[in-house]
């Protein structure tokens, strides 16, 4: 029993030529897709407003509105309307705009049917995948987001307790990790809910400092303390007096200051560099690291005494990978961020990519599934990420994702439909149209040649490059019909090009003739003459 024409995926093709939309109806309807045509933009926009297809073929140039003004309007209608443009012209403007305005992707004319078909499906399949992620829904609402650490996990739930239970006091606090892990929030969680919320949070990358320059961040110095001190400057410990400071990548810090940063712990007071004067602070101390602190104090490359000072209560943030199933939960707050900050108006992910998402290990933790949320929110076209949407080499990773082949170079299984005598005949599309057959050997009266065996024809244009038409084998063809006894030879060689050629170019007159350097009407008679059947 057939499927329901009402579960047919449908089609519409928008395009002011009536050779071309017959041409594509006809290659589509061959799927079995419901296939409807407008003459027009502006009659292409009243049919999606009124039976959204599930896909649209869109020319770029048309009388009245043009095929990018018509995009607009049909993504205004529906922002997740599926929709290949077509052209003649592939400039760059024209990809730029194209995908600017939300395209699926955009195809040159003329254009092959298997071509046309491969971009169909991919573009029904992401269909698809946006419909299956329509349901979705945040698993939390976008207030549970402030804090900025987001996870539901065991493991999140333990720091969860710790921030809370060190907040209420000045203890110092040592977070370690791996990088991207979320350190550096942690401690602004950690002062928010502090006593000390109302004075300054400085955050101080020990590792992006050159030591020669670290101990003037830090102290600050005085007018003349070296060369280049032109001012006395103060510096990160005094200007965050009553606050908090975090010192990220602690295990960078060359010894020389590990010992000025002890003196403020125990002592609570710096000295300027080049200055004599004792200078009280008052700084709550929290530090990070990516490094193997332990490990560093065997070597002699940190101070166990600081090692002590800072490591009073130890919060150790678990990798991403240990912790996978708060990725969704992080996919939402990128998405919220990203919409919030007008980066973006995409706010979903299909289940294929987040079944992706989820099973990656990501070496780069939050930091790097963030990388990719935001990469992946440009590429999309609609307002939700598709697998095709994910970078490559997330996908080359992940054992069992196997990435889309490119829309425009995708094959197709199934060969699309070859016009036989039984068939009627459709208008031979012009130049920057689409030819529904292709020529065979039947067509011309040829006899059909054994699998594998190579034509007379090939030695002059190749099969598929009809731009491989050289002298050279063009003698080559001639001096093997001459050891062979063909006559005639020119008449022969003659009609094996232009067979050859019309095949190459998919029954398109126009762009035959141009290859051959004839003008259409000496091709047809040529053809006549020749016996050459124009299909």
């Amino acid at each position: 029993m057939s499927e329901p024409a009402s579960k047919l995926p449908s089609i519409l093709v928008i395009d002011d030529d009536s050779e071309v939309r017959y041409s594509l109806s006809r290659v589509l309807s061959s799927r079995k897709y419901q296939v409807m045509e407008a003459a027009s933009g502006e009659q292409g926009i009243a049919i999606v407003k009124k039976s959204p297809p599930d896909l649209i073929f869109l020319d770029v140039r048309m009388s009245g509105m043009s095929g990018l003004d018509a995009l607009q309007h049909i993504r205004s209608v529906n922002p997740r309307q599926m929709v290949i443009l077509m052209t003649a012209f592939g400039t760059a403007q024209t990809a730029i705009e194209a995908m600017k305005y939300g395209a699926f992707d955009y195809i040159m004319k003329p254009f092959e049917p298997q071509k046309v078909l491969s971009l169909a499906e991919n573009a029904l399949k992401a269909h698809d995948d946006m419909r299956a992620s329509s349901a979705y829904k945040p698993s939390i609402n976008s207030e549970d987001y402030k804090e900025g650490i987001v996870g539901s996990s065991q493991p999140m739930q333990d720091v969860f307790k710790i921030i809370g239970q060190v907040t209420a006091s000045d203890v110092t606090v040592m977070i370690t990790g791996e990088s991207g892990t979320g350190k550096e929030l942690v401690a602004r969680s950690i002062w928010k809910h502090s006593h000390r919320a109302n004075k300054p949070f400085i955050a101080v990358n020990c590792a992006a400092i050159p030591d020669n320059l670290i101990e003037s961040e830090l102290f600050g110095h005085e007018k003349g303390s070296f060369t280049g001190a032109t001012n006395q400057r103060l510096g990160k410990f005094e200007l965050c007096d009553g606050g908090t400071i975090f010192l990220d990548e602690i295990g960078d810090m060359a010894l020389a200051t590990q010992t000025k940063i002890l003196r403020v712990l125990q002592q609570g007071e710096i000295q300027r560099v080049g200055g004599t004067e004792t200078i009280k602070v008052d700084v709550r101390i929290l530090a990070a690291t990516n490094k193997d602190l332990e490990t560093m104090i065997r070597e002699k490359t940190f101070r166990e005494d600081l090692y002590y000072r800072l490591n009073v209560v130890r919060i150790r943030m678990p990798a991403l990978r240990d912790r996978d199933g708060d990725i969704p939960q992080i996919v939402d707050f990128c998405l919220q961020n990203l919409v919030r900050q007008k980066k973006t108006r995409v706010n979903k992910v299909s289940p294929e990519a987040m079944g992706v998402l989820t099973r990656h290990r990501w070496p780069g933790n939050v930091r790097e599934l963030e990388n990719v949320i935001y990469r992946s929110a440009v590429i999309a076209q609609g307002d939700t990420i598709l697998l095709k949407d994910l970078p490559q080499e997330i996908l080359a990773v992940v054992e069992g994702a196997v990435a889309p082949a490119p829309a425009a170079a995708a094959a197709v299984p199934a060969q699309p439909p070859v016009m036989t005598a039984s068939q009627p005949a459709a208008p031979v599309a012009q130049a920057g149209g689409v030819a529904p057959f292709e020529a065979s050997p039947a067509a011309t009266g040829e006899a059909m040649p054994a699998a594998g065996a190579r034509t007379p024809a090939e030695h002059v244009v190749p099969a598929g490059a009809a731009g491989a038409l050289t002298i050279d084998s063009a003698l080559d063809f001639l001096h093997a019909h001459l050891s062979a006894g063909n006559e005639p030879i020119l008449e022969r060689l003659e009609r094996e090009m232009i067979v050859r050629v019309y095949k190459a170019e998919n029954g398109n007159l126009a762009r035959t003739s141009e290859k051959l350097g004839m003008t259409r009407a000496t091709l047809r008679k040529r053809m006549e003459e020749l016996g050459v059947k124009n299909k």
